[in-house]
Formats: C-alpha cells, sequence, structure tokens
C-alpha cells in the first residue's frame, strides 16, 4: 500500500501539535509588594502584553502591588521556571514610582540571558493580572497590552495608552490623555465635582461612553473620523458656532459658559455622549 506524501505531511504537523499542547503545563502564582509612597507623585505602570490592570486610589500613603501571573509551559519544569522570572520589578524614589512588567516579552527583564536558560521559554504565553492601590492624590501613567482596565478613586493627572481593552475610568481631578487603540472605553468625569481639567481621549476601533456632570462648563469636541455614528444625550449643549449644527459625526459645543477643552474622538465605532448621575457606578469588571 502506498501512503500519498502530501497527506502524511500535514497529518504529522497536526499530530505534534497536539501532542506539544497537551504535554503544556499552566501554573498560576501570585506576587506581591507594599512600600511607602507619599501623595503628589507619579505611579508609572508598564502592563504585560495580555493582562488586566486595576488601580485603585486609597488614603494610605503607600503602594500595594498584587499581580496573579499565569504561565504556559512545554513541561513542569518549564513552567516552573516561567513562573519564578515572570512578574514585575519597582523603581522607586521619593516622586515617582514605576512598577514593570517583566517576562519573555522583555527578556525577563535581564541585560544578558543564562546560557542555561532554555530559549523556548522566551516564546512561552503568559499573562499578568494587576491590581494596584495608590495614594488617592497622585498622577498616573499606565501602558498595558490586551486586557481589561479600571482606574477608580485617584484624583491627578493620567496618562493612559491600550492596545485592546474593555475599560472604565474615572477622571476626578487633573488633566488626562487616554488612547484605546481597540475596544470599548466607559469614562466618567467630574465624579466629585467638576474641576475644569482638559482631557484628550480616544478609541481607534470600538465604543466611547462619555458621562459629564450637569455642573459642568467646558468646550467639548467629538468627532467620528471614519466610520459610526455620535450619540448626544445632553439636551444642554449648544454649538460654539451657531452656524455649525451638530451631526452624527462631529459636534463643536459649548457646556455652561464654555472653559476647559474636552476632546473626544472614535476611528469607527459609536461615540455616546450622556450624563452622570448622581448615584453612578462604573461598570463592575471581574478581576
Amino acid at each position: 500500500m502506498t501512503i500519498n506524501k502530501a497527506f502524511l505531511f500535514p497529518a504529522l504537523i497536526c499530530l505534534f501539535s497536539a501532542l506539544a499542547f497537551s504535554q503544556s503545563v499552566t501554573r498560576t502564582v501570585t506576587k506581591t509588594d507594599r512600600f511607602d509612597f507619599g501623595a503628589g507623585g507619579t505611579v508609572a505602570i508598564a502592563g504585560a502584553p495580555n493582562g488586566s490592570v486595576k488601580v485603585v486610589g486609597t488614603s494610605k500613603n503607600e503602594v500595594e502591588i498584587t499581580a496573579v501571573v499565569e504561565v504556559l509551559g512545554s513541561s513542569e519544569a518549564n513552567a516552573a521556571k516561567l513562573a519564578e522570572l515572570t512578574g514585575f520589578a519597582t523603581e522607586e524614589s521619593a516622586s515617582r514610582t514605576a512598577v514593570n512588567s517583566v517576562g519573555p516579552h522583555n527578556k525577563f527583564g535581564l541585560k544578558k540571558l543564562p546560557k542555561t536558560l532554555a530559549k523556548d521559554l522566551l516564546l512561552a504565553s503568559f499573562k499578568i493580572d494587576y491590581v494596584i492601590s495608590v495614594p488617592h492624590y497622585c498622577d498616573l501613567e499606565i501602558d498595558g497590552g490586551k486586557g481589561d482596565l479600571s482606574v477608580t478613586g485617584v484624583e491627578g493627572s493620567m496618562r493612559i495608552n491600550f492596545v485592546e481593552s474593555d475599560a472604565n475610568v474615572e477622571i476626578i481631578g487633573g488633566n488626562s490623555t487616554i488612547i484605546i487603540a481597540k475596544g470599548n472605553l466607559d469614562l466618567a468625569i467630574g465624579v466629585k465635582g467638576w474641576r475644569a481639567r482638559t482631557a484628550d481621549v480616544s478609541v481607534g476601533t470600538g465604543t466611547l461612553t462619555v458621562r459629564l456632570p450637569s455642573t459642568m462648563s467646558s468646550d467639548i469636541d467629538a468627532v467620528i473620523l471614519r466610520s459610526g455614528t455620535i450619540t448626544n444625550e445632553l439636551p444642554d449643549l449648544k454649538p460654539r458656532d451657531r452656524k455649525v449644527a451638530f451631526t452624527d459625526k462631529a459636534i463643536a459645543a459649548k457646556a455652561g459658559v464654555g472653559g476647559a477643552q474636552l476632546k473626544f474622538t472614535v476611528g469607527d465605532g459609536t461615540l455616546k455622549l450622556s450624563r452622570l448621575t448622581p448615584r453612578y457606578k462604573l461598570n463592575p469588571i471581574a478581576f
């Protein structure tokens, strides 16, 4: 009997792939740290390529980090080594603290890899889910890959950049720049009263929901760059130029007497302007 080689080769590839997958080992570990950090400083977080980030402002002058690390190794030994090397490193000073993810994506933060380290570890899958408590009054810088994002209770400036996320963010005070390349962002501005701060928020592809207080005075620009629709649920918004009417693609508005610049942009998707209610709560995200 003659076996067709064109059939045999793909069959072997599928067999070896199945065997490799069946022999993979998942390991989950939790790593923690806590240290003093006074109000008024900056906390910078570099998330993993995959994994969530939850930041909560508290009354304590400290930073507390809980990181749940999940790795996928080709064997028990590989998984154990991955779990040991993957996690986070901190850079601490009086005015700035950085929490940096380390893993296969950045050679585990090592300048030079040990010769005994298996090369396949650099290709291993992993994710890190963070819960980080920071002082109420601090500035935030957050960079993330693919995963959920939640920021609550922090009163300071924010710079946030995520590749893909279902995100919930409260802006209390401070100027903010937020970019979500793909996903959904539920943004609440002025949850403790209007502070007249600027915001530049964009979602590349997805949905941006903006919740604004009735007491605000600001200039608002909302734009759909390519495809999609703006839904305006704020009847008291007025055109800044009475000759330029609102459309489902662009709104140039004045709230109150005008003032702080709020810019909202969606490339492809939906942009919704709605009222921030007194009992408003962020949509829960499971972490």
